[in-house]
């Protein structure tokens, strides 16, 4: 059973270039704006907010994890590099539900 996000959830936002197969069945792309998370249905569209510089982007959930504590999403590099730059890591984010 999955548990969604009921309003918004702060926590902190990684990136990943895995590769091969995602959990939802698609192949991994690090030019799309999609993203793994715990528990929300596949296809659900999130807008991720950088908590630090306000900046967003919508992606839609394809895949499992992050399986770090602390962090509650996965972007691609794509998607992460619209909130912030690759060497950055790891950002404050708010997750809303579109």
């Amino acid at each position: 059973m999955f548990t969604p996000v009921a309003s918004a959830e702060t926590c902190k936002a990684s990136y990943y270039s895995g590769g091969g197969t995602t959990a939802s069945g698609e192949r991994f792309d690090p030019n799309k704006l999609t993203a793994a998370h715990k528990t929300l249905p596949f296809g659900t569209k999130v807008k991720v907010k950088n908590r630090s510089n306000g900046k967003t982007v919508t992606v839609r959930i394809n895949d499992r994890g992050p399986f770090v504590t602390g962090r509650c999403i996965d972007l691609t590099p794509k998607a992460f590099k619209a909130i912030a730059p690759l060497s950055q890591g790891v950002v404050g984010v708010t997750v809303n539900r579109v």
